[in-house]
């Protein structure tokens, strides 16, 4: 799941160098932490948060599979 939350983010911004990805484990979770350069933060986002949520229902159907719920958080 990094890996598509990576391809993704990398995808929509400008400064793919500075797309950062760190995973923590929590009970039946797992947050997935993004954090991107400051003048891109509005490209992952999007408008009215639907980028964001777009990419959290990806998350949330791949990790149907595994049985696994995945968290985005997105870091400013």
């Amino acid at each position: 799941m990094k890996e598509l939350v990576e391809f993704v983010a990398k995808s929509l911004v400008d400064d793919a160098d500075a797309v950062s990805i760190r995973t923590h484990e929590r009970d039946q979770a797992t947050i997935i932490e993004l954090e991107v350069a400051p003048n891109d933060l509005g490209k992952v986002i999007g408008r009215q948060g639907r980028t964001a949520r777009a990419i959290r229902t990806l998350l949330t159907a791949a990790g149907q599979k595994s049985r696994r719920r995945y968290i985005l958080d997105i870091l400013d």
